[in-house]
């Protein structure tokens, strides 16, 4: 037995991110790693430039109740091309000096409608974790800023031998207590590739890692 610390995620929309270009940006069916660290950041106050290291040392696994409805989103993007104006000082003064010269771009944003996910991380420093994580510094959002949780996380510390069995523990928000868990996703070095471990978040630099998605028998909670 040994201590993990677990709390849920549920939004009605989430957009757990993936490489992103400029003309789309997808949702995975589950919230990446940079993420879940990127919250765990917030609910602790740590800023963008801060350190994250104690939180990079945790082991997260992220346990699948519901992947949502994938929802599209399209954008129009306004642009301003370099050869029509030089080095504006402002997006304003290069939309004025462009006189109409400008390009116009359908971008694609994807989400994930009503999803539900459980998150059980094992490591040091948890129960301040779960304390931060219920009383957050910062805003906790499901992806990107348009995305805020529809429900508290509930994080707490449990004593168990596996992260399913940790999550069999997570007490789900009231509206989705009849969902159970179908799936877990853990590192695996035999798994698919995801670029989803941050090591430059001023830059938006990620890294690779493998990761497997395990269904779960019986769908027990």
């Amino acid at each position: 037995m040994r201590p993990f610390l677990i709390f849920g995620l549920t939004a009605s929309l989430g957009a757990m991110g993936e490489l992103a270009g400029h003309e789309r940006r997808g949702a995975l069916l589950w919230p990446g790693r940079s993420a879940l660290i990127g919250l765990m950041g917030a609910a602790l106050g740590i800023r963008r430039d801060g350190d994250f290291s104690a939180l990079e040392a945790l082991d997260v696994t992220v346990g699948i109740y519901d992947s949502g409805t994938p929802v599209r989103d399209y954008h129009t993007v306004e642009s301003v091309p370099s050869a029509v104006v030089k080095a504006p000082n402002s997006r304003p003064e290069a939309l004025q000096a462009a006189r109409g010269r400008t390009h116009t771009t359908i971008t694609l944003r994807d989400y994930r409608a009503a999803p539900l996910f459980g998150v059980a991380a094992s490591g040091q420093g948890l129960e301040g974790l779960a304390q931060a994580l219920n009383e957050p510094v910062f805003t906790l959002y499901l992806g990107r800023k348009s995305c805020p949780l529809a429900a508290p996380p509930g994080a707490r510390v449990v004593e168990a031998e596996r992260p399913q069995d940790a999550l069999s523990h997570l007490i789900l928000p009231p509206w989705r207590r009849a969902d159970r868990l179908i799936g877990l996703v853990e590192e695996d070095p035999a798994g698919e590739l995801v670029h989803d471990r941050a090591i430059d978040r001023m830059r938006w630099h990620f890294a690779s890692r493998r990761v497997a998605t395990r269904p779960v028998e019986g769908g027990g909670r």
